[in-house]
């Protein structure tokens, strides 16, 4: 796929406009002016709707059941990690209306035009494929609970809703949001106030101490920053005149609020005993009475299902982003049932072990996100001293252009975090086998690490195409 410099006229498809049923023609390519339309508010729902579901409710029982806090802990553990991933949620979404491209695409600026490859690989692949499976298993056994029908053939239906809507695009994802919200928010809501009633806030946790709370904070961190690498992707059809205030504010507060009430009640619900044997999701609505128990499963699915949508276009479009010249037929929608079918085989082998394969799935979002984003972070605030926005879009459509600073603060944050801090089942770095206190501080170590390093290494690089 070919990158048009951001300032392009040339329309992709001059029928697509703000057409709800029509398959988007657009990749990784800018969105001209005349594409343009929306408002920030839109992007309240767009990430508020995917996080009132299954997946988030697990960020607060992992907190109590597996990382031993009580209650209160988990709860400030929650909202520390998911505020500050919201806020960044909220910064990068301003690149979208300034150049009309997806996150993915923004890398070039940190990584270069080939270097950028490698983060768009690993989003890619968590988001199309990991991310595809934790929320289609969920979803999965919330219709399997319902209905009684087979996990697979559940799990089959699920997939098939998911890869439609990421396959028609940008446009159908918006208002599948918009629509699904209302009646996620309500059905949880009222899960809420059932679960509370019947929860001992007192109690839960086995004293996690320091090393839960890091835990909990970075599962709850891991999965807000997990929507980091996906935030233009949903702001880039915004005019250029959009509201700057208001395209930070809207995804930041859609993203917090909802996992945070969302994850708060998981961890509520895990202070209730549960039948043992039991799936999560009946669990979870096991003390609830039948009417309500059949709509939270019921939201399950929708909650899944507009997660997912997110994540099939997201992987299909960070594919997109790599700018190789890819086979005319291998268009973006074409890209999203390819990586919705490889989800769906992830997901399948892991219907057996969901709850510990999500575990181990948001500490490792953490470990990659962190050291991206802090890369990220830093060039965004040196740009703005070093090149105008006519400049920094002809550089996202230049092949030749490269940033060895970037790509190599990244690999070393990573290489740096990971053997030292990890705390996983299959494997504990030095510190927390020597230290257990520290439970895993993986993502703070690498962020810092990527950021300091890139600071330090780009203010004394010269950024050029390669000759």
């Amino acid at each position: 796929m070919t990158t048009a410099p951001a300032g392009s006229t040339t329309s992709i498809a001059p029928e697509y406009g703000d057409r709800v049923i029509a398959v988007e023609a657009a990749g990784s390519e800018p969105i001209p002016e005349a594409e343009r339309h929306g408002s920030p508010l839109q992007l309240l729902w767009t990430w508020a709707s995917p996080n009132i579901e299954f997946a988030t409710v697990y960020i607060g029982v992992i907190a109590v059941l597996f990382f031993g806090l009580d209650f209160w802990t988990a709860t400030a553990a929650i909202l520390l990690g998911t505020a500050i991933g919201a806020v960044t949620q909220g910064v990068l979404s301003l690149d979208g209306p300034r150049f009309g491209v997806p996150q993915m695409v923004i890398g070039r600026f940190s990584f270069g035009f080939l270097g950028n490859i490698l983060p768009s690989a690993a989003n890619g692949l968590l988001a199309g494929v990991g991310w595809f499976a934790v929320n289609s298993v969920s979803a999965a056994f919330a219709l399997n609970t319902l209905t009684g029908l087979r996990p697979l053939p559940s799990l089959l239906l699920v997939v098939v809703a998911e890869i439609l809507i990421g396959f028609i695009g940008h446009n159908f994802v918006h208002t599948f949001e918009k629509y699904a919200f209302p009646a996620l928010a309500v059905v949880f809501l009222l899960a809420g106030v059932w679960t509370f009633k019947d929860a001992d806030l007192g109690g839960g946790g086995s004293g996690g101490g320091v090393g839960g709370f890091l835990l909990a904070f970075s599962a709850a961190w891991g999965y807000a920053a997990g929507w980091n690498p996906y935030a233009t992707d949903y702001s880039r059809y915004l005019p250029r005149t959009a509201n700057k205030v208001k395209t930070v504010l809207w995804p930041a507060v859609g993203l917090f609020v909802s996992v945070s009430i969302v994850a708060v009640i998981g961890a509520a619900s895990a202070t209730i005993i549960a039948p043992k044997d039991a799936t999560p999701t009946a669990a979870f609505t096991g003390h609830l009475p039948g009417w309500l128990g059949d709509l939270v499963l019921l939201a399950i699915m929708l909650g899944g299902v507009s997660a997912n949508a997110l994540n099939v276009y997201s992987g299909a479009i960070s594919i997109a982003s790599f700018g190789l010249k890819l086979p005319t037929w291998l268009s973006r929608s074409a890209l999203v049932v390819v990586s919705g079918i490889v989800g769906t085989a992830a997901a399948w082998a892991s219907l057996d072990d969901a709850g510990a394969a999500y575990e181990a799935f948001l500490l490792v979002i953490a470990y990659w996100v962190a050291p991206w984003l802090g890369v990220v972070l830093v060039e965004r605030r040196l740009q703005r001293r070093t090149a105008t926005d006519e400049e920094l879009s002809a550089r996202l459509a230049d092949r030749s252009f490269t940033n060895w600073p970037g790509l190599a603060a990244l690999l070393i944050g990573v290489a740096v975090s990971v053997p030292l801090f990890s705390n996983q089942e299959d494997y504990v770095g030095w510190v927390p086998k020597h230290h257990p206190a520290f439970g895993d501080i993986t993502p703070l170590v690498g962020f810092a690490v990527s950021a300091l390093l890139y600071a330090a290494l780009r203010t004394r690089s010269t950024l050029r195409p390669t000759p």
